[in-house]
């Protein structure tokens, strides 16, 4: 809500943020708040693709001198972005920010910011977390979600990923977040797995995944296995997909379509249900070998169940009923425009997101 604090909304749940139909502008609220908060005394922030032209770093040499604590964990590697990481890294070592470049060997691709406010005699953590990059100028072109949270468990995972990249001391167990290279791809098989169980006794079970790219071995036999045992599944991948869909006796429990519309669909969201109990998880990382075992990913879970209810239909609902911009995978690996029924085109997700938010309906968690 315009005008009300951050830190004071945060405590009341979590907040997420659709981009491009809601404004990047909250993320950039959000670090403008801490950087003029006397009681924050220290800003994390992962640094991969933020442009030349930054608000964000600009704001970050702001909180530098205005006293805070200011670590940046800049990727040197981002493609088409390393002149202006380089430069913007140079600018903050020059005015005392702390600079980390990562892990040798690993690319940091996760997005994460983490703001310590001092409130009376405790420290209170608040962090975002992001699908996609920093940038202001892709958050206009670009499907993402940005997640806002306080969550006590969550922001210290958060916490102990920073340190971690910072001193490359060992990662400590952590609580909520999956964290790649060392246990995301495990924690998606393993999940996917146990789906597969529960479907063989007989119970209900779903898989809904939204990617960019579906490329990742043991991921993809980890789908066939799911499928293979009864788990009905849905895969909206953009981009790549090797997972043949729909071919008799071995993928016919799993469909894949592809969205092309408007903007560039970049969200990561994996849904799974087993009976009643549902989870649902965002993401920086694609089903990608070189995300899982050799970037620095991150996912989380949205814990909120209306929070966790709204992302589902925007991000996964309304892209399975998209009319309009939907092409389908068959067993031949050729992609077939989705027509409605015969009849003229339905809606697209994309434009029925950007009449809804036009009209600004309220959302939960807003």
């Amino acid at each position: 809500v315009r005008g009300q604090s951050f830190f004071e909304r945060l405590k009341h749940g979590d907040v997420s943020i659709h981009q491009p139909f809601e404004s990047f502008d909250a993320v950039l609220d959000f670090l403008r708040e801490a950087v003029h908060d006397p009681q924050v005394l220290a800003i994390n922030q992962t640094i991969y693709r933020t442009g030349a032209d930054s608000a964000m770093m600009e704001l970050l040499r702001e909180g530098v001198h205005q006293g805070k604590e200011v670590t940046a964990v800049v990727e040197l590697k981002a493609r088409f972005d390393e002149e202006a990481n380089i430069n913007w890294a140079e600018m903050l070592e020059s005015i005392g920010a702390q600079v980390v470049y990562g892990v040798v060997g690993l690319k940091t691709h996760a997005k994460m910011m983490l703001v310590t406010r001092r409130e009376g005699k405790q420290l209170k953590r608040y962090a975002h977390l992001s699908t996609g990059n920093y940038n202001t100028r892709t958050a206009r072109l670009y499907t993402d979600v940005g997640y806002f949270t306080a969550d006590p468990l969550l922001t210290a995972d958060v916490e102990n990923v920073f340190v971690h990249l910072a001193s490359q001391s060992k990662l400590p167990k952590l609580h909520r977040a999956w964290f790649a290279p060392f246990q995301l791809q495990s924690k998606l098989v393993e999940k996917i797995d146990s789906l597969g169980a529960a479907a063989a006794l007989g119970e209900e079970t779903r898989i809904v995944a939204k990617m960019n790219t579906l490329t990742d071995e043991a991921l993809m036999l980890a789908l066939v296995r799911a499928g293979q045992r009864g788990v009905k599944i849905d895969l909206i991948v953009r981009g790549a997909c090797m997972l043949p869909a729909q071919l008799p006796g071995v993928t016919d429990n799993i469909r894949v379509r592809s969205v092309i519309g408007r903007f560039l669909e970049h969200s990561r969201v994996f849904y799974f249900r087993r009976a009643a109990e549902e989870d649902l998880y965002l993401s920086s990382a694609d089903w990608m070998n070189r995300n899982m075992l050799r970037r620095i990913e991150l996912a989380w879970p949205v814990t909120d169940p209306l929070l966790r209810q709204h992302i589902i239909d925007e991000c996964l609902v309304a892209y399975l009923r998209d009319g309009s911009d939907a092409w389908e995978l068959g067993p031949d690996g050729k992609y077939t425009r989705v027509d409605a029924a015969g009849g003229p085109r339905g809606h697209g997700a994309q434009a029925a997101l950007m009449a809804r938010y036009a009209d600004s309906h309220p959302a939960p968690g807003k």
